[in-house]
Formats: C-alpha cells, structure tokens, sequence
C-alpha cells in the first residue's frame, strides 16, 4: 500500500511514517500542502493522511483537489479539533475518514487499512491464494498452515502479489506500491526481495517470474 502523509508538525509527521513503514507500507512524507499537490501530481496514493491546518495550501483545498482530480486515492483528515461540526465539514469537502488528534496509532493505523481497501475491487480481510494466507491486519503469514517470518518489505510484496489475484505484477509497479520514492529505481531491490521471499516461503515455488513481464502467484 503506497501511502501519502500531509503533516505540517515534522516530528509527528515523521513518527506516523516510521510507524506504517513497520507495518509493511510504503510511506512518502510532505509538510506542507503545495508540496502534497506536488506529490500527489506525480504519484499514485491509496491513502493520503492530510493534516487540515497546513501551510502554503490548506489541508482543504488539497482534499478538494484529490476530488476534483477524479483519483481514487482516499483521504484520512487529521485535525486538532473533534467537534463534530468539523467532523462532517471535513467529510463533505471529500475526505473517506475523519480522525481527531490526539489519536491512537493503532486506529490510525487500522484506519489507514480499512481506506485502502476501498481503492481497489473488495477482498476478503485475510487473503488466501495457493497454500499462502495473509493476514494485513496481524501481520502475519502462513504457508500450508506453517507461519512464516518476513521482513516489513517482503511481507509488503506478497500483499501486493496475492492482491493481484493470480495477475502478473510488474517490477515497476511492485516498487512504486511496496517502496517510497526515495528508493532508487535503477537498483535490483525488487528482484532480491522476491527471491529472499520466494525462499522464505518454501518448496513448491509459490511465486512465478514471467519473463518481461515482471510476477504473479
């Protein structure tokens, strides 16, 4: 899941980040609001964590810009206030979820999860393809019932790969979806992310390389 964080309190901003990088996300940070229009002009979000009161570009008009854009992309608004008048302002500029700060990570986090499942065609909370089931909410991963240890990257691959529903995932698209855009596009981190996680995933190979094409399970 590649996820945009608008936040103008840069130790909060950096904090949130760190913490859905640990849960298998790919994060791109930005603190003021011309500099997430920039962003968002140039990548494809599933979620974008606004703050509302930003600088530059208010955290509104940033939301009425992701609207006006048609984009799928859903927007999680952060604000100090709670009132529910504030609350439902928010909601009908066009934000998909309001949260009040202070918040706990935890539902930040589940919130994040619930909107990116929304960008996409309805899965099932727990995916199962090919003796793999995995879980985005526990973090976990299991093969032929046996529970299998990965890293926040790999694990973030096979999401992608068993969202794909058997489709062939492109090493472009698994690096712009499980990667931030400081990570260098010329490298091979893809393919050795895949091979550590085909190995880690044991005999048969689950995860077939589709010459020029890229990967599918």
């Amino acid at each position: 899941m590649r996820v945009l964080v608008v936040e103008d309190e840069q130790l909060l901003a950096d904090a949130v980040a760190t913490g859905l990088r640990r849960e298998a996300m790919a994060v791109d940070v930005v603190y003021d609001g011309a500099a997430a229009l920039e962003r968002i002009g140039v990548n494809d979000y599933d979620v974008v964590v606004l703050d509302r009161d930003l600088p530059r570009v208010h955290g509104d008009d940033v939301c009425r810009r992701i609207v006006e854009l048609g984009m799928p992309t859903r927007v999680l608004m952060l604000t100090a206030s709670g009132d529910v008048s504030d609350r439902v302002e928010g909601l009908e500029i066009g934000a998909d979820d309001y949260l009040p700060k202070p918040f706990a990570f935890s539902e930040l986090t589940a919130r994040v999860r619930a909107l990116g499942r929304r960008t996409s065609m309805p899965l099932p909370p727990v995916l199962e393809r090919a003796g793999i089931k995995l879980d985005p909410n526990r973090r976990e991963v299991f093969r032929d019932g046996k529970e299998v240890q990965l890293a926040p990257k790999e694990f973030a691959v096979l999401e992608v790969l068993m969202r794909s529903e058997g489709a062939v995932v492109s090493a472009e698209q698994l690096l712009e979806k499980a990667w931030d855009e400081n990570t260098d596009p010329f490298t091979n981190v893809v393919r050795v992310t895949v091979m550590t996680l085909r190995r880690k995933l044991g005999e048969p190979p689950v995860i077939v390389t589709v010459p020029g094409s890229g990967y599918r399970i």
